[in-house]
């Protein structure tokens, strides 16, 4: 199996009713507040927006985790700088 084969099938999304969100594929979570949950996945850096969100499990030997909150927004990026927390999450995604 190649590698490509093997990200996409190590990296999947699943919303319920925009009140839990399971991820796998997931590499690190690199912040996280009742806003914002920012992670790195197999596919690259991955935010999550929306209002009152918990970590409700992860297993990083699994990649697995579970959010639950209203899920607003989903953004992906390649790009390292979103990581710089000086800025709004979006306009680091999207500038």
């Amino acid at each position: 199996m190649d590698n490509y084969t093997k990200t996409q099938a190590g990296h999947r999304l699943v919303i319920d009713n925009r009140e839990l969100l399971d991820v796998t594929g997931v590499v690190h979570v690199d912040s996280f507040d009742d806003e914002e949950v920012v992670l790195e996945t197999e596919q690259g850096l991955l935010a999550i927006r929306g209002e009152d969100l918990h970590i409700k499990q992860l297993n990083l030997e699994k990649g697995e985790l579970a959010i639950e909150g209203l899920i607003l927004e989903l953004a992906y990026s390649e790009d390292k700088r979103i990581r710089d927390r000086g800025k709004g999450l979006f306009e680091r995604l999207f500038k």
